[in-house]
């Protein structure tokens, strides 16, 4: 296959799996939903057709769930797509996020939720997202893996930018429930559709790389089996900072649209827009950077970065005086710094343990952000309840753990210094000897 050929056929692939993400990024409209089921609970509308009856600390539990589920099911469904291959796995996870809404349009059950919304639409979206990053990934030089994956994981992050104005149109026209099942209808033809475009490089292909240069190291590619992986002192380190980054920022995520109600009524919604423009150029910005400035390097800017507007979001989203401006920005800031992690994480993993199993790998690396998003967004729900709507006290929680995220990821930076510098000794050993 020639350059011009397999180049071309990589953007199609890349695009598509944008694709596929700007569909299943409707996780990150939760708050507009979790907006409409707050005010029927409050209004009392639980015995009314179409009113919910929920405890109100247990608001999140559905999305919460989602995060967790959407996580580890990245784990079977990344061996699925290295064994079988990117479009069956794609077109699975739109089948099941199509079955979960339409699940949940039948119903207002806080249980019947917790299964539509929180399994069969995580386990979905856990299988087209593990699809289409690695698919695309694959046709391009390592030189390009983080610009890649930030494109590719872009749409998911934008995806509210049409998705969040969409619901409140369909809300206000046809109420929750029926407009679960507009969603769900539409899903299953756009992301099985979009799942046949996604198809790896044929066996044997290597991407075009980069000459070397006198400056260049050339290290020898490591292929590691999830067994090995999981062996690594850096999968831990890994783990752990993704898990403080994402759950952070997931947190904002979950409750923005109720947060903005108090500076911006019910234009509240632009609020999780602006953040998922900023959630997307942050994907994109961070890939792009990586690639030049190393991932380790990044990661130590965007966590502190987010723990700096962890302690600025304190000061200002209980504070009814404040501007619907700041809150602009701020949830653009905040979703920028989100959005980088969602593409230095899949380029650290593949520059240290290969592409013949990133799928898998990559899986349970991702376990993370689920047990981040399950545990930062039940317990901001959990506070906010217990304070009577107040947030300072878990923007100052998540500040202070990102600051813990800065020094793992300082810590992960040494890590891999020794271990490539051990690796080059190494390599230039056997390439003497040989």
């Amino acid at each position: 296959m020639s350059t011009d050929v397999s180049m071309k056929k990589g953007w199609v692939v890349t695009f598509a799996g944008t694709g596929v993400n700007l569909a299943l990024g409707i996780l990150y409209t939760w708050s507009i939903f979790r907006s409409e089921i707050q005010r029927s609970i409050v209004a009392g509308e639980g015995f009314e057709i179409g009113g919910f009856d929920w405890n109100l600390a247990a608001i999140n539990d559905p999305y919460a769930v989602c995060c967790l589920v959407f996580a580890f099911s990245m784990i079977p469904a990344g061996r699925f797509q290295d064994k079988l291959g990117p479009r069956l796995t794609a077109a699975i996870g739109g089948v099941l996020v199509a079955l979960g809404f339409l699940l949940i349009s039948q119903s207002t059950e806080y249980w019947v939720w917790i299964l539509g919304f929180g399994v069969l639409v995580g386990a979905g979206i856990g299988c087209g997202y593990s699809s289409a990053t690695p698919a695309a990934i694959k046709w391009f030089p390592s030189a390009k893996t983080g610009l890649v994956a930030g494109l590719v994981v872009s749409g998911f992050g934008l995806a509210p930018a049409y998705i969040s104005p969409l619901s409140n149109y369909l809300i206000e026209a046809y109420g929750l429930i029926q407009t679960m099942q507009i969603f769900g209808v539409a899903f299953l033809f756009v992301v099985v559709g979009l799942a046949m475009l996604l198809i790896n490089p044929p066996a044997g292909y290597k991407p075009p790389e980069q000459p070397a240069t006198s400056t260049t190291k050339i290290r020898p590619v490591v292929e590691a089996s999830a067994s090995e992986m999981l062996k690594s002192g850096n999968f831990y380190l890994i783990w752990f900072a993704y898990f403080i980054g994402a759950g952070a920022g997931l947190m904002v995520i979950s409750s923005i649209n109720s947060m903005a109600q108090r500076s911006l009524a019910e234009m509240a919604f632009l609020a999780v827009v602006i953040l998922a423009v900023g959630n997307a150029v942050g994907r994109i910005a961070a890939g792009f950077v990586s690639d030049r400035i190393g991932r380790e390097n990044t990661l130590m800017i965007m966590l502190g970065a987010q723990a700096l507007l962890m302690f600025v979001a304190m000061a200002v989203v209980d504070s009814p005086g404040t501007s619907a401006f700041l809150i602009i920005i701020l949830a653009t800031l905040i979703g920028f710094n989100y959005g980088t992690n969602l593409s230095i994480f899949p380029a650290i993993t593949k520059d240290l343990w290969g592409l013949k199993n990133f799928g898998i790998n990559y899986g349970l690396v991702f376990s993370s952000w689920g047990v981040g998003g399950f545990v930062f967004s039940r317990v901001y729900q959990m506070i906010e309840s217990a304070t009577g709507g107040q947030s300072a006290m878990a923007f100052m929680a998540a500040g202070i753990i990102l600051l813990v995220g800065v020094g793992l990821a300082w810590i992960i930076k040494r890590q891999l210094i020794l271990m490539r510098a051990r690796q080059d000794e190494a390599f230039a050993s056997s390439a003497a000897t040989a």
